[in-house]
């Protein structure tokens, strides 16, 4: 299985970026109006918004060669928590599109959000 890719300093995210935690119930309605409520998955689903600036061209590219390898969505691979630096195994891109924002030689950019898989 793929890993997601580490820049030149061997990060893989840079501040400011963020993660969340996603939780989900079922609520079912019964006719006399009352609800009974269900967990949807056993644990909680992360989610990393990836904010990268000041990269060059090569960091660019293998960036997007990555996302076009794993099939944006449809792919799946390893990924590291930058906050804690626990590895993920099933994770996958929230987008198949690939933005990336070149100023100039060593001042490109892009953001990625990466989902954890159930």
């Amino acid at each position: 299985m793929a890993s997601f890719p580490t820049l030149k300093t061997g990060a893989v995210a840079q501040y400011p970026s963020s993660r969340m935690t996603q939780t989900a119930t079922q609520v079912y309605r019964f006719l006399d109006g009352t609800e009974q409520r269900f967990i949807a998955f056993a644990a909680p689903l992360r989610k990393w918004q990836i904010k990268l600036e000041l990269l060059d061209e090569a960091e660019l590219s293998n960036l997007e060669n990555f996302l076009a390898s794993e099939a944006g969505q449809s792919g799946s691979f390893s990924f590291t928590d930058p906050w804690d630096g626990s590895v993920y195994p099933n994770c996958s891109f929230a987008s198949d599109a690939f933005k990336a924002d070149l100023k100039g030689q060593g001042q490109g950019g892009t953001e990625l959000i990466v989902r954890e898989n159930r």
